[in-house]
This record gives structure tokens, sequence and C-alpha cells, in this order.
């Protein structure tokens, strides 16, 4: 009996400091405003980009990646990195993925939202989103046609200098692909 209680206690502890160590992640539509120390553009677009760079760095304590083309929002035209001394506290905006040091970017993916996901090919239409564009703009359409299987939201800005969003109905399910410019979904 004494040793299972020993055992017992000694994986309660062990569960305790994993978990106590386990890092914060980053947080898909939110901004930490203030405590920028430093700022560049992310040729690439991808918020990994961003979160790494704050690792490497020894005064970061936080970041913020700005989508591009998301200035309407308060983001910008191209893909930005900010870095921060301090953590501020999060703000929820769609322009922005923010995180903290050592968080590294954890990309909601379960749902009908594939967040970070392109479904390359099978397409039968596409069609731009000039006036708020959200990607449930892009759903409801292939939901709305009995054709469409699935469907990708191309993000403003990654299709090319304020380049509008666009919408790629699919008549065929391909798999997915990480690719920071999108947001895909299976209709049926």
């Amino acid at each position: 009996m004494t040793l299972r209680r020993v055992l017992l206690g000694g994986l309660c502890w062990l569960l305790l400091v994993v978990f106590a160590m386990a890092p914060a992640l980053a947080q898909s539509g939110s901004d930490r405003p203030g405590g920028d120390y430093s700022r560049f553009v992310v040729p690439s677009g991808d918020p990994a980009v961003c979160a790494a760079r704050c690792d490497r760095d020894a005064r970061c304590l936080a970041w913020t990646f700005s989508y591009p083309g998301t200035v309407s929002i308060g983001g910008g035209n191209s893909a930005i990195c900010w870095l921060k001394n301090k953590v501020t506290p999060r703000v929820e905006n769609p322009c922005c993925v923010s995180g903290v040091r050592g968080g590294g970017l954890v990309e909601l993916r379960p749902g009908p939202i594939e967040n970070a996901v392109d479904r390359y090919g099978g397409d039968y239409r596409h069609f731009e989103i000039a006036t708020s564009p959200t990607v449930e703009t892009c759903k409801q359409a292939c939901e709305g046609e009995n054709r469409c299987r699935a469907w990708t939201y191309v993000r403003p800005g990654y299709l090319g200098p304020g380049a509008s969003a666009r919408c790629y109905l699919k008549d065929r399910v391909k798999p997915p692909r990480r690719k920071p410019c999108c947001m895909s979904g299976v209709v049926r």
C-alpha cells in the first residue's frame, strides 16, 4: 500500500511539473498592442517566422504578426511582425496572430474552417471578395452550390500588393497543405 502511494504521489508531482512548464500557445485573431521595440516585413507571410524570430531574440517577450492586406482592421499592407519587450494583454482582432516567447505557433484546424490550409486544385470557379472580405463569404458560397464540395479562401494581400481576398470553389476534395495565406473547408 505504501509503495502505491509513493508512486501515485510521484506521478502527480511529475504531471504538475509538466503542466507548469508547458508553453503558452499563440492565439489567432488576437493582437497585443504596445511594447513594440522592433518590426519587420515577413515576405513569406508566415506567422511562424515571427514566433521563431522572437524565440531567438533575448529582448523579445511577446510578438504580434499582422496578415497582409488588413489595414482597414488595424493591420498592414504587407505581412508584418512586431517584437515586444513586454507581454501586454491580448485584444481580439482578426488582423493578427500573437503569442509569447517560447509559445510557438499552433494554428487551429479542427472544425468546419481549416486555418492556414490550402486545398490546391479541383477549382471550378473563383471570385474576388472586394468588400468586407471574410472567410464566411467563401464558405457560404460553397454551401449554396450543389456542385461545390470544398473551398479555399485566400486572405487579402497574399496574391500581390493590394490584392483583394479571393474564394476558390472546388468540385473535388483535395488534400490539405499548410499555407498561411489560406483558410479552407470541406462541405460535402
